[in-house]
């Protein structure tokens, strides 16, 4: 699914600072889930997106990345990373699991969800 928002830099970074702020997100496809979410999102929080991103691109460790805490760049990022993951979002063309099974979270209902991302546009 093409990015509607992002495009293939930012999508880029975007995907590492998701693994250094949720090890093992990458597995999911979290840069789906968010850049899905900011298409639907106002032009301005779109801007807000991208500009941090691009802030906290040059981001290669958790030190680096540590640097940038105090910024609202970095609660923003750091927001949507962990949303992508713990939402239980598994892009079609992600590996997975989701972080449900991860945490071990299969209360009765929880197992009876049909997940259904259509409203962000994933199908």
């Amino acid at each position: 699914m093409p990015h509607r928002v992002l495009d293939a830099d930012r999508a880029d970074a975007l995907g590492r600072l998701c693994e250094l702020f949720v090890p093992g997100s990458g597995r999911v496809g979290p840069v789906t889930y968010i850049d899905a979410h900011l298409a639907v999102l106002p032009p301005e929080v779109q801007g807000f997106a991208v500009a941090s991103i691009d802030a906290l691109s040059g981001a290669t460790d958790a030190e680096s990345l540590a640097d940038h805490a105090a910024t609202p760049a970095f609660g923003f990022v750091r927001a949507l990373a962990i949303e992508a993951f713990y939402s239980d979002f598994v892009a079609a063309s992600a590996e997975g699991p989701g972080a449900w099974s991860e945490i071990d979270f299969n209360s009765p209902l929880a197992t009876r969800l049909a997940k259904d991302w259509s409203f962000m546009g994933i199908t």
